[in-house]
């Protein structure tokens, strides 16, 4: 784990410093060669360190955050998985993932260590681009994950394509 989430969640602050209320909350994990879980990326608005080993975040309503979880035993590998889920409001339906309460909307659900990495590298060319992948369509994690399931290479992840979906974003009232 990283001390980054603690610069993040500074940055997140609305303009009076209070935090904007979470709904969602991701239990991240963290026994070295054992069990690691965390956020790749995302803007959380509150945490609460459990004990060395345990914090949990809390996400605002339609922030979209990936969730990795790996696990292993004296053997290997046992659980390689990816999720990017869409927090969502309390009280509205959702998609039940580990870990994460209520849940949400899940937006690309991979496993298997070769296809979550291919996911981690498409989000590190997306940064590299200049784009948050917290910001990114949609349309676009669920066309990753259509795609790495029907065995294909996904398309990349253009700044036309993400200006295309700041403007129609915009426009939607």
């Amino acid at each position: 784990m990283t001390d980054t989430g603690a610069s993040t969640a500074r940055s997140n602050r609305l303009s009076n410093d209070t935090p904007a209320p979470a709904s969602t909350f991701v239990e991240l994990t963290w026994l070295e060669r054992r069990i690691e879980t965390w956020i790749r990326f995302g803007h959380h608005t509150s945490e609460k360190i459990i004990d060395r080993h345990r914090r949990i975040l809390g996400f605002p309503a339609g922030a979209v955050f990936a969730f990795v979880r790996w696990a292993a035993n004296d053997f290997g590998t046992i659980l390689s998985r990816i999720d990017i889920v869409r927090a969502v409001g309390t009280g509205a339906p959702c998609q039940t993932v580990p870990f994460v309460r209520p849940g949400g909307d899940i937006l690309l659900r991979i496993d298997g260590w070769p296809r979550v990495e291919r996911v981690l590298q498409g989000i590190d060319a997306i940064e590299a681009r200049g784009i948050a992948p917290a910001d990114v369509s949609p349309d676009h994690w669920r066309h990753v994950h259509n795609r790495l399931i029907a065995g294909q290479a996904p398309r990349s992840y253009s700044i036309t394509q993400h200006q295309a979906f700041l403007l129609r974003r915009r426009a939607q009232p």
